[in-house]
């Protein structure tokens, strides 16, 4: 007579990331690539958002054969641990030590001049292992990694990217997202999410992005034809495929005065399909609030 039928170890062992995707044999409390725990269900709004687990202090991951640990809890560190020949690049500021043995250099920005205009920066700095070296935001928040497999890609707003190992190519693009205001003789143009937007591209192999979040971070999978509004300053990142346009709405009786409103409200307009991610705690947009004199195209309006 046969026993009761049982999966075998290694199909026990199996573990997909719901967050990142990648499988791993679950032998640790927190998946290998992106640092998600393991033990957290899935939650997901009845809007379709779904939170982000922050990554528990002290989790390492794994890529090649350096590693990363996420140290802290309210303002956490990014501790590397970079194997020989290893190399990350990052935005300078955000350097907190580093191993002496660590050697450092600069990267040089393409548009260098466009982005300075912009208030972006105009390099970035590498790091080559042996050695340690350590990066904090210096602000409350979500540190948030970001696997990427060969030939895919992700686009970031300005000012959230932290670290990329150097499998991952960098490139930066125009947003195309603005709106103009003017007032007596003077005119000025504005960028709610800013006038570019960084492209991380996995050419060399895969690797990671990271960057920080703050307050909670929300991710959606959008359908083909779907789209959703969202605070601009909200978004974090994106997939190319998502496209955008500004969205902007005005309540039919606001207070006037020389036909100009006094309640205007800016929004982005994300397309799918794709996925798009939105933290909780954001800047607010710079609206002046006086006369539109022109919106970018594909813009909206509407009055309610």
């Amino acid at each position: 007579m046969s026993g009761p039928t049982t999966s075998s170890p290694q199909a026990a062992r199996q573990y997909n990331c719901p967050w990142c995707g990648h499988a791993s044999d679950a032998s640790s409390m927190s998946c290998p690539r992106c640092g998600a725990p393991v033990d957290v269900t899935k939650a997901v709004t009845h809007s379709g958002w779904a939170k982000l687990p922050p990554i528990r202090d002290m989790t390492r991951i794994q890529f090649g054969d350096s590693t990363l640990q996420i140290e802290g809890k309210y303002v956490p560190v990014a501790d590397f641990k970079l194997g020989a020949g290893a190399g990350i690049y990052f935005t300078h500021h955000l350097l907190l030590w580093r191993d002496a043995q660590v050697n450092i250099g600069v990267m040089s920005m393409k548009g260098g001049w466009k982005r300075l205009f912009a208030g972006l920066p105009l390099v970035m700095t590498q790091a080559t292992g042996p050695g340690r070296v350590a990066f904090s935001k210096d602000e409350p928040g979500e540190l948030i990694v970001v696997p990427l497999d060969p030939g895919q890609s992700l686009d970031v707003r300005e000012h959230v990217f932290m670290v990329a190992t150097n499998t991952i190519g960098y490139d930066w693009f125009q947003t195309g997202i603005w709106f103009s205001t003017y007032a007596e003789k003077s005119q000025e143009t504005h960028y709610p999410i800013g006038m570019f937007m960084d492209r991380f591209t996995a050419t060399a192999g895969p690797g990671l992005v990271l960057l920080h979040g703050s307050g909670n971070v929300f991710e959606r999978h959008l359908a083909d034809g779907e789209s959703i509004l969202i605070k601009p300053t909200s978004l974090l990142f994106k997939d190319p495929t998502v496209r955008m346009n500004l969205h902007i709405e005005s309540p039919g009786g606001a207070k006037t005065f020389w036909g100009r409103s006094y309640l205007r409200y800016l929004w982005l307009r994300v397309h799918g399909p794709g996925r798009v991610a939105v933290q909780s705690n954001y800047p607010m947009v710079e609206d002046p609030d006086r006369n539109l004199a022109g919106v970018s195209a594909g813009s909206t309006q509407f009055t309610w």
